[in-house]
């Protein structure tokens, strides 16, 4: 079996999107994977996200990552909002029709963390929860916390480095305290926003709730 991913484009709502898909035969479900900030050069091939992928692959699941709107050589502009939540959706639209029996899992990294909040609240309407989500130093700041519902039904891990310098731990600690649904927050002691020299502690984390 090869542990090589398909590079490939997906229609977006602004034109192509740039993605690399990894179907794994007998997979156990689906890893979708968000990426940070692309105003501060994030990417899918960030390593926090690379580190996401593997630890989802070696767990036996099919992965898929994407570039949102003007990253790498996906069209359109940055929209720093519900527009990369569009592509989000987009992407598992797509994906939902090569692999419709498997139970979807979202991944999410700084400003991924905050599309992924948002992508599975629009999921959650659509009656499609996503089975897990995996929140690392999630972007909370960007949340509207007056209507943001986090769904139910789902296994949440919030994952935050106690160092972080791009994320404020203690907003979300706070967030993590407000939530009105079971979830578990690991906090990660002397780690920053990039887990530098710490990645195979968080595969660790990771693949042991898989």
């Amino acid at each position: 079996m090869s542990n090589r991913e398909n590079s490939l484009f997906i229609d977006g709502p602004c034109g192509p999107l740039e993605a690399l898909y990894l179907e794994i035969p007998q997979a156990r479900g689906l890893a979708l994977l968000c990426h940070p900030n692309p105003v501060k050069g994030g990417t899918m091939l960030n390593k926090v996200v690379s580190t996401l992928q593997r630890t989802a692959r070696d767990a036996g699941y099919s992965t898929l990552r994407f570039n949102y709107r003007g990253v790498g050589a996906s069209a359109g502009d940055h929209d720093m909002g519900s527009g990369e939540v569009d592509d989000a959706e987009a992407v598992v639209r797509w994906v939902r029709g090569q692999l419709p029996q498997l139970p979807l899992n979202i991944f999410g990294f700084s400003f991924g963390g905050y599309v992924a909040l948002n992508l599975a609240e629009r999921l959650a309407v659509l009656g499609q929860v996503p089975e897990r989500m995996f929140l690392v130093a999630p972007a909370v700041m960007r949340l509207d916390r007056a209507t943001m519902i986090v769904p139910q039904g789902s296994d949440l891990t919030i994952i935050q480095p106690e160092q972080d310098e791009v994320v404020s731990p203690q907003l979300v600690y706070d967030w993590s305290a407000a939530l009105q649904r079971p979830h578990e927050l690991l906090k990660v002691a002397e780690c920053g926003h990039f887990f530098h020299g710490r990645l195979g502690e968080l595969k660790d984390l990771v693949s042991s709730r898989l």
